[in-house]
């Protein structure tokens, strides 16, 4: 099927939404909510516009780009420094939260799926844990809300989609090649995949941030290319991995990582978050839209009781309670807690999960779980956009900033 009209529409969208882009960010409207809600008017549930497929050539390609590129660029942007600095509130979280949601969430899946294989419902879970602060923007850029509690949101989003990817991918091998096989090469290759992944994109990283900074300080390389090394370097992290049999998803988080760590001037990752907010943005909305018109249709016809019960707990108390649990003892308050709690959004890491899990498995026999990961994700774009900037003036009055 031909994809250009879609592609010539989600261009569209993008520019006439960037004429209005600075009214938009005064309202409580976000840009995913846009695009999800056109990609639903234009898709086969509205108007029936236009037809995608998400195991389609271009949906492949796109999430494939689309990933490594927010995995690079969000591990690039942490400030390791300040992170051992401030580290006890964000260590619990990834350490001790992000594990307990995953938990949690598969035990409520088998309480409400229990006809479905476990390591589907496991993967649902793992899909379904990392947050984006991206949803609730109005959050992180609140000057009601304290820089430490913006910090620890935007920390815990930039790494937990990073460190939920390795047992994604064990999900998917187990899934895609059978528990019961005689044949266990398939742990042996998922280690190599993982841990030379990781070597190699790490190597990547830190090789190349020492370049930046030292070619930078000489005066040899321009802002231009200091914003644009970061989308070039996320893609030599992926093809490399690759090439020698690693996983290029995770070679491209850990180049991320320690990029941010090798690279010594605060500007120059400054202007790889640019890089970040600006182009990896574009591809971001693609990908909320293709989300919106691919994905919905065919999970709106799975969407029973339980789907919708799995989906609210799956925003409240299987996101909230590990926090609180991860949280315990350190004083914080109930206000703080709660608000940490509540802005763990599912966003852009699970969609670019869900469409991954699309292509390398189908969908064909895991229709049921995956419409939950939509339906949650749906939900989460509009509850998430509409109240983070209520909810952040409200908080800057109880917490008194």
């Amino acid at each position: 099927m031909n994809d250009h009209p879609a592609i010539i529409f989600a261009a569209a969208m993008i520019f006439f939404y960037g004429l209005f882009s600075k009214a938009a960010d005064r309202s409580p409207v976000t840009a995913p909510m846009v695009f999800v809600a056109i990609g639903i008017l234009v898709g086969p549930l509205g108007l029936n516009l236009f037809h995608l497929e998400a195991r389609g050539g271009l949906v492949h390609i796109l999430t494939e780009v689309t990933l490594v590129l927010v995995l690079f660029v969000d591990a690039s942007t942490i400030n390791l420094r300040l992170l051992i600095h401030d580290r006890s509130v964000p260590i619990r979280l990834l350490l001790a939260g992000l594990p307990l949601s995953m938990v949690f969430g598969t035990l409520v899946a088998y309480l409400l799926f229990p006809d479905v294989n476990i390591w589907l419902l496991i993967l649902m879970a793992l899909i379904l844990s990392p947050t984006d602060a991206a949803l609730g923007q109005a959050v992180v850029k609140s000057e009601q809300v304290s820089e430490r509690v913006r910090r620890w949101i935007s920390v815990e989003s930039g790494l937990n989609d990073g460190i939920a990817l390795p047992p994604i991918f064990a999900c998917i091998a187990v899934l895609s090649l059978g528990v019961g096989e005689s044949d266990k090469h398939w742990i042996m290759f998922l280690l190599q995949q993982v841990f030379l992944g990781a070597a190699i994109g790490g190597l990547v990283g830190w090789v190349g941030g020492s370049l930046v900074s030292f070619f930078s300080e000489k005066g040899w390389m321009n802002s231009t290319f200091q914003r644009l090394v970061s989308g070039s370097l996320a893609i030599l992290c992926f093809a490399i991995a690759e090439h020698f049999h690693g996983n290029g998803f995770i070679a491209a988080f850990a180049g991320g990582l320690l990029l941010g760590a090798s690279t010594r001037s605060e500007q120059i990752l400054e202007r790889i978050q640019e890089f970040g907010e600006s182009e990896g943005q574009q591809l971001i909305l693609f990908v909320f839209l293709i989300f919106a018109m691919a994905m919905v249709p065919q999970a709106v016809g799975y969407w029973d009781i339980n789907a919708w019960l799995y989906a609210i707990l799956s925003l409240t108390l299987i996101r909230m309670l590990p926090v609180a649990i991860s949280l315990y003892g350190k004083k914080l308050g109930t206000p703080t807690v709660l608000f940490v709690g509540w802005f763990g959004p599912r966003g852009i890491a699970s969609v670019l999960y869900l469409l991954l899990v699309a292509n390398m498995l189908g969908v064909e026999g895991y229709e049921r779980i995956l419409a939950v990961i939509v339906l949650t994700v749906l939900l989460s774009v509009f509850l998430h956009g509409i109240s983070a900037l209520p909810l952040s003036n409200r908080f800057g009055k109880i917490a008194g900033k």
